[in-house]
C-alpha cells in the first residue's frame, strides 16, 4: 500500500510538473514580451521542463548532500525536492481544476451554433506543390498532422439581441493566415477564393497575416479578388510585429481592398439600414481603440487577434467578437480538447463558439502557423450566419 501511495504521490507531481509549466507557457505567450526574450524564455522552460524532475532529484540526493554540501561543510537541502514538489501539487488546484472545468465537453460558456463541415485536401485544388521548404515537406507526413487539410465550417450562430434585420447576416472570418514561405500562398488564396464564393455580407481577418519580410509582396495577389458588400476589413497580432514595419503590411491589404480596423472603430450601415459600429482591437501588441462605454443604438462588431479581450468587449458593449490567436491549441486531446492555448486564460478559449453577456465570441482556429504541426486541430476557415437566439434560449 505505502509503494502505490508512493508512485501515485511522484505520478501526482510530474503531471503537476508539466501542467504548471503549461500554464506558464500559455500565459507568456499572452503577452507583448519583445520577441527575441520570448523566444529564450520559452526555451528554457522547456529545457526545465524536460529535465527539471531529474535536476531536482539529484540536487537534493544522498550522493549531493555528502560529496558537496558536507565538503562545504553546509547542512543538505531536503527541502529543495519537497518545497518543489508541493508547488507542483498545488498547481493542481491552481490551474488544474479550472483546466477541468472549462473542456469543451462540459459547454460552460458555450454559445448557441450549429455547424456543417467540409474537409478539402487543399492540395487537390492546384498543381503547385503547397510543401515548400524542407521542414514543411517533413512535417506534412508526420502521422496525424493536418496543416494542408482545410476545415470549412458553415456555423449557424445564435446571437443575443441581434437586430432582426441582421437574422442570416453573413461573415467570413480568416484568421492566423501566417504567411512564412513555408507553405505555398495558394493554400491562404483557396481559403479566400471558397470566403468569397459564400457570397458573404462582410469578410474578417483577425490577425497574424505574416511572419517573413519576403511574403508581404504575396498579400496583393491573395487577398485583393475579394468583394463584399459592407467590406473587407483586418486587424494585426503579435506575428505581424515580425517584420521590420508592420505599416508594410497595413499598406499591402489597404492595396488590395481591405480596410484597416487597427485601434479604432468605425460606424458603417449593415443590412436593413441598421447602423453597426466595427471595432479592431490588437492589444496588447497595439493600441486599444477608444470608443464609448456606454451602450447606444448601434450594432457593435469587434475584431480582436486575441480572445483575452472577452472582458474588454463586455465592458463596451460588444455583442459580437471575432478572434483568433489561439489555432485550437494546436492539437487537441480526445474528449478533453485542446492543452495549449496562448492565453492568460490557457486553453479554455483555445477554439469554438462562446457567451458572456453581453458578447457572443467566435475563435477561429487559424488557417497556419509558424510551428506546421495540427494534430487533430484542422486549419479553419469560418463561415458565420448570424441568428436571432429564440426566445426563451439566452444564456447567461
Amino acid at each position: 500500500m505505502d509503494f502505490l501511495i508512493g508512485w501515485t504521490l511522484i505520478a501526482a507531481v510530474l503531471i503537476g510538473h508539466f501542467g504548471l509549466n503549461v500554464a506558464i507557457y500559455n500565459r507568456l505567450n499572452a503577452t507583448a514580451i519583445q520577441r527575441r526574450a520570448l523566444k529564450i524564455i520559452t526555451k528554457a522552460l522547456l529545457l526545465w521542463t524536460i529535465s527539471g524532475p531529474g535536476l531536482m532529484w539529484f540536487l537534493d540526493s544522498e550522493f549531493i548532500a555528502d560529496v558537496i554540501w558536507g565538503r562545504l561543510g553546509l547542512a543538505p537541502v531536503p527541502w529543495l525536492l519537497g518545497g518543489y514538489s508541493c508547488i507542483c501539487l498545488a498547481a493542481w488546484v491552481v490551474f488544474g481544476i479550472p483546466w477541468l472545468v472549462w473542456r469543451p465537453i462540459f459547454g460552460l460558456e458555450w454559445a448557441l451554433a450549429k455547424r456543417r463541415v467540409e474537409v478539402i485536401e487543399v492540395q487537390t485544388t492546384t498543381e503547385n506543390l503547397l510543401a515548400l521548404s524542407t521542414k514543411c515537406k517533413i512535417a506534412q507526413h508526420l502521422p496525424w498532422n493536418q496543416i494542408l487539410e482545410l476545415s470549412i465550417e458553415e456555423i449557424e450562430l445564435q446571437v443575443r439581441g441581434l437586430p432582426a434585420g441582421l437574422d442570416g447576416y453573413r461573415i467570413a472570418q480568416l484568421s492566423d493566415i501566417h504567411l512564412t514561405g513555408d507553405i505555398h500562398p495558394d493554400f491562404a488564396r483557396y481559403a479566400v477564393f471558397r470566403a468569397a464564393q459564400w457570397q458573404p455580407d462582410m469578410m474578417a481577418l483577425t490577425g497574424d497575416i505574416i511572419d517573413k519580410q519576403i511574403c508581404v509582396d504575396w498579400l496583393v495577389d491573395i487577398f485583393s479578388p475579394v468583394d463584399c458588400r459592407d467590406g473587407c476589413y483586418f486587424v494585426l497580432g503579435n506575428h505581424d510585429t515580425r517584420i521590420v514595419d508592420s505599416r508594410q503590411t497595413r499598406e499591402a491589404m489597404d492595396r488590395a481592398g481591405w480596410t484597416d480596423l487597427g485601434g479604432r472603430s468605425l460606424r458603417v450601415p449593415l443590412a436593413s439600414g441598421i447602423e453597426g459600429m466595427l471595432i479592431g482591437n490588437e492589444y496588447p501588441w497595439y493600441a486599444r481603440p477608444q470608443i464609448p462605454d456606454t451602450p447606444d443604438s448601434s450594432f457593435r462588431i469587434l475584431l480582436s487577434h486575441s480572445p483575452d479581450q472577452l472582458w474588454w468587449a463586455r465592458q463596451h458593449h460588444v455583442s459580437l467578437m471575432l478572434a483568433g490567436h489561439t489555432h485550437g491549441g494546436q492539437g487537441q486531446l480526445p474528449i478533453a480538447g485542446p492543452i495549449l492555448g496562448p492565453s492568460y486564460h490557457g486553453s479554455r478559449f483555445a477554439t469554438g463558439d462562446f457567451y458572456r453577456t453581453p458578447t457572443t465570441m467566435h475563435v477561429s482556429r487559424g488557417l497556419s502557423g509558424t510551428h506546421l504541426l495540427r494534430l487533430n486541430c484542422r486549419p479553419e476557415l469560418s463561415l458565420i450566419t448570424l441568428r436571432t437566439l429564440p426566445h426563451g434560449g439566452e444564456r447567461t
